[in-house]
């Protein structure tokens, strides 16, 4: 919950009000990114980063960041192959509650005030336990577990934008009500989304600032999701808005706050970057071989944001990167699902009301029990057992109330599999759970014709795990709380008709610089598709031995193609997948063709993931 306000804060609050904020902002010339700092400042080596400005003018502040990003809902412990972050079991709302109230305490002791922020991602992409009641769950318990203020990140806007506007104001799902019988009161906390623009009123959506007083001195909030956001979500639900340049957006919004005093700022960003090896197992804190869009954006920020909350890459990192001045400003970065926290000390001038100094390290949300060993209690392999002593009584009650409500569905056994069968890729950008989603939806739309499936791999959202037992079951089998943490979008599954150039053009779109493709995402695809690609090839010549069944794809003949409605929309940007006809929709969603597949007959098998060949 957010503290009482003083007058002071309160009237540094109405910064965040989009009726004053049309008012100034008419006022403010456009920001352009300052001249960036010399490529060769290196990122602070390893953990815990630590960065020290000017020396006090005055008496310090002493204040206390704690933030997260990327929970997407995962309400419950992350189970399977993510169910451990460097081999300690994390995760899960009831813990992270404690280990927030821990550090809060621990901070208060140090005579520090805290403040909880996230980085986006809060909602979407979620479990069933949240996903069936329209994310509500989360909303509500951040809420109780002390959020105050944070950016929103592309996952919000899964459903639109009127969805996510719903989610911070309350008030019933205009189709399904209010399915837990008592109403929905919406966000306490402070969603900010400063460049999410409303293309009729050319204003955010959301508040773009938020401010808090620490002992007296302001300090400012500044929250933006990524610029990228329209080519990752389903393009029918943000028709109204436009997203604009993260760096632009921050330095506007923090020159308007320098303006009325404030000079200590941190930007909310969901925006990342991610570690690489060595080591093998980089550190939670550490900043390793770190590259990543979230360097540029640093590089061209105002030096008053002395920290960066990021995000997005669902990576762990602890880094100071230069800013447009060339000075150090911390980056951070908890993973994902809430199974880290970033722990922020930080001190203020008194009287300048400047950064001068922040220490910030990742803390582990253990939820497990220690054998004498140090290892971790496992009640079957790979199931780690929980720590009832970790678990915060009151965020416990309200999860609780929706695994009751969700549990009868979540629950029920909908199939099985021979073994464990992972979305992680192989060199050839194909997973096993890949293949074996794309021959679900290729067996579901069989009806219209269907001979080609494919999948994006960011659809593919957990591993299914042989020996996981959410509900009971046995060993093997499936639940459809299961295969909904696998495929939690509910999009709609789709059949167009493509020749066999046009096809061969999709594929080509799955590599940058064709056709206004920025990222490389292999697609995942059927049995009885197959073709090698030249990642070091020419845009438009990188895919090559292009077959059906062993027989090479025709450029004239056509072909029915089954994909998601997200990337018949052109979503990720496939603006190829868009060019389709006879566009026919499956009954259902794509998770019905996953639970289809898996009750057909006999155990499911992973994919060979071997339908695809690198060749460079």
């Amino acid at each position: 919950m957010s503290q009482p306000r003083s007058r002071g804060r309160a009237v540094l609050r109405h910064l965040a009000a989009p009726a004053l904020a049309l008012a100034v902002v008419a006022t403010l010339p456009a920001a352009t990114r300052p001249a960036p700092a010399p490529a060769a400042d290196p990122p602070a080596a390893l953990a815990p980063v630590s960065v020290s400005y000017a020396t006090p003018l005055g008496g310090e502040v002493k204040g206390n960041f704690l933030s997260y990003n990327d929970f997407h809902g995962a309400i419950d412990p992350p189970t399977g192959s993510g169910a451990a972050v460097n081999g300690t079991p994390a995760g899960g709302v009831e813990y992270l509650a404690t280990w927030l109230k821990k550090l809060r305490t621990e901070a208060k002791a140090e005579g520090r005030t805290s403040t909880t922020v996230g980085a986006g991602d809060l909602v979407g992409a979620s479990p069933l336990v949240s996903a069936a009641f329209h994310d509500e769950p989360t909303i509500e318990l951040m809420d109780e577990i002390g959020l105050q203020v944070s950016s929103v990140g592309n996952h919000e806007f899964d459903e639109g934008v009127n969805e996510l506007l719903r989610l911070n104001k309350g008030g019933c799902h205009p189709v399904d009500g209010c399915a837990d019988g008592d109403g929905f009161a919406g966000a306490k906390f402070n969603y900010l989304a400063a460049n999410t623009i409303n293309k009729k009123t050319g204003l955010p959506i959301l508040p773009p600032v938020d401010v808090k007083l620490v002992g007296g001195v302001p300090v400012g909030f500044v929250g933006v999701t990524l610029e990228g956001t329209p080519g990752i979500v389903n393009p029918a639900g943000i028709t109204s808005v436009t997203f604009a340049d993260e760096v632009e957006t921050a330095n506007k919004w923090g020159g308007l706050l320098k303006l009325f005093g404030v000079k200590a700022m941190v930007l909310l960003v969901h925006e990342g970057g991610a570690q690489s090896p060595p080591p093998s197992t980089p550190g939670v804190s550490d900043c390793a071989n770190f590259s990543g869009p979230i360097v540029d954006i640093v590089r061209g920020l105002r030096p008053e944001f002395g920290l960066v909350v990021s995000g997005h890459t669902h990576r762990f990192y602890s880094c100071s990167l230069p800013n447009s001045a060339g000075q150090q400003s911390v980056v951070t970065s908890a993973g994902t699902n809430g199974q880290l926290i970033t722990d922020v000390d930080y001190s203020l001038d008194r009287r300048s009301g400047r950064f001068t100094g922040i220490t910030a390290r990742n803390v582990v949300v253990e939820n497990g029990v220690r054998n004498a060993d140090g290892t971790w209690q496992q009640s079957t392999p790979g199931v780690f057992v929980r720590n009832p002593a970790l678990v915060d009584a009151r965020a416990k009650a309200l999860a609780d109330k929706y695994r009751a409500a969700v549990a009868p569905i979540a629950n029920r056994v909908v199939g099985r599999i021979s073994a464990d069968i992972v979305r992680d890729v192989r060199p050839n950008g194909e997973s096993p759970l890949g293949d074996v989603i794309a021959d679900a939806q290729l067996a579901y739309t069989q009806g219209e014709g269907a001979q080609i499936a494919l999948m994006n791999p960011g659809g593919v959202r957990a591993s299914l795990s042989y020996g996981a037992s959410t509900g009971g079951e046995a060993p093997g089998e499936v639940t459809y709380g299961e295969t909904f943490s696998v495929q939690p979008f509910n999009n709609l599954v789709v059949t167009q008709t493509f020749t066999g150039a046009q096809l061969k053009n999709v594929l080509e779109q799955q590599f940058p610089g064709f056709n206004g493709q920025t990222s490389q995402r292999i697609l995942q695809v059927s049995a009885g598709l197959t073709y090698s690609y030249d990642s070091t090839a020419p845009a438009g010549s990188r895919v090559s031995a292009l077959a059906l069944n062993g027989t090479p794809v025709d450029p004239a003949a056509s072909y029915r193609v089954t994909t998601n409605d997200f990337l018949a929309n052109g979503g990720d940007s496939f603006t190829e997948l868009a060019g389709g006809t006879g566009r026919t929709t499956a009954p259902g969603f794509d998770v019905d063709a996953l639970v289809s597949y898996l009750s057909a007959g006999a155990p499911v098998a992973p994919g060979t993931a071997d339908r695809i060949t690198r060749l460079g």
